[in-house]
């Protein structure tokens, strides 16, 4: 049986139906209505009809940023929408008639990875997702780790450096600060501003007035001394926080989506590096696979579409 799957973006919604193996059959994409959470709900209304003509689903599942209480139907809070205690599951399943689950975005696009992408034949695997955020999903056990309130495997919001840089969920220090596009470009100003290896930074710089991701990446690509320089630092801090999540979850993969991660083993290289520098009991820790996530822009709609069908049978 089919299910849908619609991952809401910044800038778009992005909706599918998907078969029980992951491939998706149709898909459509519309621009996010900005500012207007009732034009916003229309959208997903109406693209849930459209993709329902191609034949009887079993679930719906909705992907969104924010905190989703543990019974996948509440959105708590949405940073990028006027969601605070939106009931957002009940409104569609009255407006649609089917039945709708409501999930993270990273805990749908880490789901997708485990079922059917790169942390397939594992039971145990943490994805970070690596955009101008952090995201996060943790798998434990074969199952989907929400936590009691359903606002878990926050990643990003790990404390990295007390004190350290202000950080929009309100504390300092976070992950999030230190292992995000946005950290990867501060990082690259900042050498750049030193010159020596940051020379070719500092000459896209003022060729383009600032650098962006696709400067960076570019740089990246071309094995520029000081483009890789910074995606070491962010490596090590992704390496760092990935051993502290190992004394805690000891996962046997940890996968690693978004933007920066199609720089490889130009990321992966650092990332294992300073993992084995702060492992505790080095030596003695089986060490876990690091590697990078495969379904790419997929894996929101792909992962939203297979927890509204493992909702369902675990209901049935």
């Amino acid at each position: 049986m089919h299910a849908i799957g619609i991952d809401i973006g910044g800038t778009k919604i992005a909706g599918a139906v998907v078969d029980e193996l992951g491939a998706i059959v149709r898909s459509e994409r519309v621009p996010t209505p900005a500012g207007d959470s009732r034009r916003l709900e229309d959208a997903v209304v109406e693209m849930i009809r459209s993709l329902s003509d191609s034949g009887p689903v079993a679930a719906v599942g909705v992907a969104a940023a924010g905190f989703i209480d543990a019974a996948q139907s509440t959105v708590y809070y949405a940073p990028n929408i006027d969601w605070r205690n939106e009931p957002f599951r009940e409104k569609l399943e009255a407006r649609v008639g089917a039945t709708v689950v409501v999930d993270n975005d990273a805990n749908a696009a880490g789901w997708a990875e485990f079922r059917f992408g790169a942390g397939r034949l594992v039971s145990d695997m943490v994805m970070l997702t690596i955009g101008t955020g952090v995201g996060g999903a943790i798998v434990a056990g074969d199952r989907l780790f929400r936590g009691g309130f359903g606002a878990g495997a926050e990643l990003g919001h790990m404390r990295m450096v007390p004190n350290g840089i202000a950080c929009g969920c309100g504390q300092h220090g976070c992950l999030e600060q230190y292992g995000s596009g946005r950290a990867l470009l501060r990082m690259a100003n900042e050498i750049a501003d030193a010159g020596g290896i940051g020379q070719a930074l500092a000459r896209v710089r003022a060729e383009h007035g600032a650098l962006d991701g696709g400067l960076v990446g570019a740089l990246i690509e071309q094995q520029d001394p000081g483009a890789v320089a910074a995606l070491r630092q962010l490596g090590h801090w992704l390496g760092e926080a990935a051993a502290s999540l190992s004394a805690v979850l000891d996962p046997q993969r940890f996968v690693f989506g978004g933007g920066v991660a199609v720089a490889g083993e130009l990321l992966l290289g650092p990332v294992r590096e300073a993992y084995l520098e702060h492992l505790p009991a080095r030596g003695y820790h089986p060490e876990p696979d690091f590697v990078i996530a495969e379904l790419v822009n997929d894996a929101g709609v792909v992962g939203a579409a297979d927890l509204a069908r493992v909702w369902v049978d675990d209901h049935a």
